[in-house]
């Protein structure tokens, strides 16, 4: 499909919206931002929440894709995550629903499949069809948006691409991290990969760059046109140093999800 040239950006002010705010004119976009607080530097970004419905159909009306970043990044009380990331995600696709929008990148995360072991020796990839297994509320409202996702493809037409984000930073902060991280460089090629693929119905994507430790396996994000160019191996060693390697017997260690297994950090708000 043709480069869409407005895309709504939720979550503008949060780590990640801020990332992609910077990298994603590179590739052609001009952006909407929204976020629930003001946007440093963005004195035009919509300031709203996700419960907001005239605000959010206002926000997306006349775009040509939206990228939904907005919500709860971390563990909340089932009472907030269902405001924030279920009840949000679903407020988001009924406003494009209504005003004609054909196409949504969700971040989705790998705390949907949180509790799935980590492959270690000889093990295959973890495969994008892997069971779900949420580690936290908050994988669990991912899981939602991508049966949400798919629903809307499926009753009304509406295209998206959800990515299960790994780990998105300037750089890797843990020995877990070289092997899901993800760079903002590589995280905006996915992402104008996703909004620029053609017939994608719903499709699910593991994201993260071409790490030399990588655990699960990246054919669907790379079949959209994702070609990754960065690996967090240069980072490997100075970490390994600090922190030692991954303890198999660690249930922090041994799945997928890392501590959001065993000690999830809360969200502070």
């Amino acid at each position: 499909m043709p480069a869409p040239r407005t895309v709504l950006l939720t979550g503008a002010a949060g780590g990640l919206g801020t990332l992609m705010r910077e990298l994603l004119p590179g590739h052609g976009y001009r952006l909407r931002l929204l976020d629930l607080r003001p946007v440093e530097g963005e004195p035009d970004a919509i300031v709203a929440d996700l419960a907001d419905r005239d605000a959010l159909r206002e926000a997306v009306r006349g775009v040509d894709a939206i990228i939904h970043l907005a919500g709860i990044s971390l563990e909340a009380s089932f009472e907030k995550i269902l405001a924030a990331n279920i009840e949000g995600t679903y407020n988001l696709y009924e406003a494009a629903r209504e005003e004609g929008v054909g196409r949504i990148v969700f971040a989705s995360s790998n705390h949907a499949v949180g509790y799935t072991p980590r492959p270690q020796g000889d093990d295959p990839l973890i495969p994008i069809d892997t069971p779900r297994r949420p580690d936290t509320f908050y994988g669990l409202s991912k899981c939602f948006g991508e049966d949400l996702a798919q629903l809307y493809w499926d009753k009304h037409g509406i295209e998206t691409v959800s990515v299960r984000i790994g780990s998105c930073f300037p750089e890797p902060t843990s020995v877990r991290m070289l092997s899901v991280w993800m760079s903002p460089a590589d995280g905006a090629r996915l992402f104008h990969a996703a909004l620029t693929a053609e017939n994608v119905g719903h499709t699910v994507v593991h994201g993260s760059s071409a790490n030399t430790r990588l655990w699960w396996d990246l054919t669907s994000a790379r079949a959209l046109g994702y070609e990754p160019q960065d690996d967090s191996e240069p980072y490997a060693g100075k970490l390994l140093a600090e922190q030692g390697d991954l303890d198999p017997d660690d249930p922090a260690h041994a799945c997928l999800g890392g501590h959001f297994v065993t000690d999830p950090p809360i969200w502070p708000y």
